[in-house]
């Protein structure tokens, strides 16, 4: 029995291969079907190869989970990677102690590295004024507008013509609630598609500096006349019951898939959900557009989120992040990735395996998201990129739900979010300077 034992043991010590596998510990906010998919990525990359194992954690919403990696970082627990959305950005620039910037982790692996491989408008958002790239473009997106055609047509609606200017909206809007249609129009992410999408769309400021990509000292601007105008209309629509307010940051996604809501203004990474769950003919199309605005449409800003590298960890780890971020930007994977879930192909490689597929030709409306974005980008439509954004995004969630209470005029709370939108600004200047 004994001999048995230690042979037994012997062959198990054989086994063992040499060197462990690196792990890389990665955090992210991805729930339902988008935290399979984000479990398949790493399931995928890890069988591609022997050397390195990525973990994904679920770590709660965005805000969640930038909190607990703040507070990991400070005990010496940072994950190696950290999944941060758009709105966070700024803050991470700014913790400069706590990044590793991804240009400098690919330059370090070896690995071929080519920023200008990734799609313009996106690896702009996340590359430093001295042109490197601090963050790795992950499951970026754009807002773009969603419409049941069954309820369409149960109106008397061309099923087949999305309203393509906010007039055209309302009307909409104005025929679905006469044929019974409760929930006529709804947005999810209000600030991001009916202010921040908003202004790029029509080519106007949200903030000054370029949106505050040209520095930390900018300011407000989304109290213009335009934008008061469009608050208006909106709150107009709420009186009649044809824009139905359905809650802050992304729980008014699940009012489209589930046919409660015909008219819908939200991320083009619902996609996945609606492609799983609607139970009816649906279309996807830009952004509706004010027709007298000079310039408009533009292009839209940037959603979703990126992949950023902490600090503090050891090279094997940091040599298992670039392996993964160099597996992630295949254009094969890219390109299954945005099939599956409507997130943009962050590469242009991507983008044309995509379209060469057929795919887009099979599913009308799924290259709006992508169309939005590749048009020519100016000053003001570049993206946002703000200090404290994610406080300011909850004072304009807060003031604009006065407007659809009917409790304040649409000016008088964009006048109010700016003020207290840009206290949060000098506050977050203050804190950062060099």
């Amino acid at each position: 029995m004994k001999l048995q034992l230690s042979a037994a043991a012997l062959a198990l010590a054989f086994a063992i291969p040499a060197q462990a596998q690196t792990e890389v510990q990665w955090w992210h906010s991805m729930g339902g079907a988008l935290g399979e998919w984000v479990n398949d990525l790493a399931k995928d990359f890890n069988a591609s190869q022997k050397e390195y194992k990525v973990v994904p954690t679920f770590k709660g919403s965005y805000p969640e989970s930038m909190t607990a990696a703040i507070a990991a970082f400070r005990s010496g627990n940072a994950p190696a990677i950290l999944q941060v959305f758009e709105v966070g950005t700024a803050t991470m620039m700014a913790s400069k102690g706590a990044i590793k910037p991804v240009g400098e982790v690919m330059k370090e692996s070896g690995l071929k590295f080519d920023p200008s491989a990734y799609i313009s408008a996106v690896a702009g958002y996340y590359t430093a004024p001295n042109g490197q790239m601090l963050s790795m473009p992950f499951n970026s997106s754009t807002t773009i507008f969603y419409y049941n055609k069954d309820a369409f047509k149960a109106a008397g609606l061309d099923p087949n013509k999305a309203p393509a200017t906010w007039p055209e909206v309302v009307l909409a809007a104005a025929k679905l609630k006469a044929s019974g249609h409760k929930c006529p129009f709804t947005t999810s992410w209000q600030s991001w598609t009916q202010l921040e999408s908003f202004s790029a769309w029509h080519n106007v400021e949200f903030a000054t500096k370029g949106n505050g990509m040209r520095g930390m000292d900018a300011r407000l601007t989304f109290n213009s006349p335009l934008h008061v105008r469009h608050i208006e209309n909106l709150a107009n629509m709420a009186k009649q019951g044809l824009f139905v307010y359905k809650g802050r940051n992304n729980v008014p996604d699940a009012t489209f898939p589930s046919g409660e809501c015909a008219m819908f203004t939200g991320s083009a990474g619902l996609y996945g959900s609606v492609k799983a769950n609607a139970k009816f003919a649906y279309g996807l199309a830009p952004l509706p557009y004010y027709p007298d605005v000079p310039g408009a449409p533009q292009n839209t800003v940037i959603g979703g989120a990126s992949l950023w590298v902490m600090a503090g960890h050891k090279p094997a780890e940091y040599k298992g992040v670039a392996a993964f971020f160099n597996y992630l930007s295949r254009p094969e994977v890219q390109s299954a990735s945005h099939k599956r879930t409507g997130y943009l192909p962050i590469t242009t490689a991507a983008y044309l395996l995509t379209e060469k597929s057929g795919f887009y030709k099979q599913n009308p409306g799924t290259d709006v998201a992508v169309t939005q974005m590749i048009r020519k980008v100016t000053d003001k439509s570049r993206g946002i990129r703000l200090g404290n954004f994610v406080q300011i995004r909850t004072i304009i969630d807060e003031e604009l739900e006065q407007v659809w209470a009917g409790k304040a005029t649409a000016k008088e709370a964009l006048d109010r979010a700016v003020k207290r939108g840009n206290e949060q600004l000098e506050r977050f200047q203050a804190a950062n300077k060099s």
